[in-house]
């Protein structure tokens, strides 16, 4: 696109040369016409007012003489102003139809420079249609210069969130460690393994807090290095048992499995896959309550694996459905933080599903009424 946008922009500029000397050309024809009849008709004049004045054939010699000179006069009069006007016309087409080039190209600059400044909401006025077919070349130039300022604004914004969200989460546990340290310095609370047990899971907290911030700006950064390799689903979803099934017992709740007989191979990171799986059935593990029950699905679609967790726990609103994947996002914070979880668990899980080319989405029925998280693999090629 670029390319072609150049092409087209080279050919425009030249043909605005072009257009600027034909009406040079056409100027100087035409006033080339309108000059040399007047500078005849002076020259006729004064051929008349030497023929009428004596002999001819006595003074011929001198009197042809003067009229070449008197004609080499007119013409070059009548050319000079010929080329004057010419030139006056060439300016003004060169002017208006650098105009057309040269203010749109300002008036990005000027708008680089201020988004430069951080005034992000700045945009170009394109004159053209709507569909990019329908625009010229500096329309199109004004259009992506539009779509790279939208999508900065929408950086500097989420970055701006980011910053606010981390400040709000670092504070909390940073301010219980702060508690508890100035209980123990007053003697307010005793120096019981107890204490210290706190101030650690509270340092546990700040830590899985952090790394999971540089995991998730790994990958959205895209500098997350993936190791795809052909894994079997059941023997995936047999790891998940072993890791999380002695919690599940220990909390009362069912975990049941049901994957498709004959079931492809995916071709993934087996390490950041688990991963997912691992955040998604915790967080179900998480928020259903004793007596309760977990599903792993597994069915092929087509071209991909679709896995699916669900269960009979607290369920999600639906409004809150949209937002579920986003960074620090809670449904109960009061629950959420009770949990000791970071808040981006999912959005993590996002980006690791969108690195292996899959989506990721949510479903539930309300509040109460259990959920369903859902996320595709692609299949091994054969």
């Amino acid at each position: 696109m670029l390319r072609n946008l150049r092409t087209h922009l080279a050919w425009k500029v030249f043909l605005s040369y072009v257009l600027v000397v034909l009406v040079g050309v056409v100027v100087l024809a035409t006033a080339t016409s309108l000059s040399v009849p007047a500078a005849f008709d002076r020259h006729m004049a004064g051929m008349s007012a030497m023929m009428s004045g004596g002999d001819m054939m006595g003074n011929a010699q001198p009197m042809e003489m003067e009229l070449f000179t008197n004609y080499t006069a007119s013409v070059t009069e009548a050319l000079s102003l010929a080329a004057i006007a010419a030139l006056i016309a060439a300016v003004i087409a060169s002017f208006l139809i650098s105009r057309q080039v040269v203010n749109p190209v300002q008036r990005m600059m000027i708008l680089s420079h201020r988004i430069a400044e951080g005034e992000y909401e700045e945009r170009l006025t394109i004159s053209g249609g709507v569909r990019s077919n329908q625009l010229d070349e500096l329309d199109q130039l004004a259009l992506s210069f539009n779509q790279m300022a939208d999508k900065l604004e929408k950086t500097e914004t989420m970055r701006r969130q980011l910053i606010g969200d981390v400040t709000h989460e670092l504070r909390t546990p940073l301010a219980a460690i702060k508690g508890y340290l100035e209980g123990l310095i007053d003697g307010v609370l005793p120096a019981e393994p107890e204490t210290y047990q706190q101030v650690h899971a509270e340092i546990d907290r700040l830590q899985r807090l952090v790394n999971d911030l540089q995991e998730l700006s790994r990958v959205e950064a895209g500098a997350l290095q993936l190791k795809p390799t052909s894994v079997s689903l059941p023997n995936l979803i047999a790891t998940i048992q072993g890791n999380l099934g002695q919690q599940f017992e220990e909390k009362g709740i069912q975990l049941e499995t049901n994957i498709e007989p004959y079931i492809p191979n995916v071709l993934v990171d087996r390490d950041r896959v688990l991963q997912v799986l691992t955040n998604l059935v915790g967080n179900a593990l998480q928020y259903t309550p004793g007596g309760g029950k977990v599903s792993i699905q597994a069915a092929r679609e087509k071209s991909e694996i679709v896995i699916s967790i669900s269960d009979t726990g607290i369920g999600i609103a639906p409004d809150h459905l949209r937002l579920i994947f986003n960074r620090f996002y809670r449904t109960d914070k009061s629950r959420t933080r009770a949990s000791r979880g970071s808040g981006i668990g999912l959005t993590i899980a996002q980006a690791l599903v969108k690195a292996h080319h899959g989506r990721i989405w949510a479903e539930s029925s309300g509040e109460g009424k259990g959920s369903t998280f859902s996320f595709t693999l692609p299949i091994q090629a054969d």
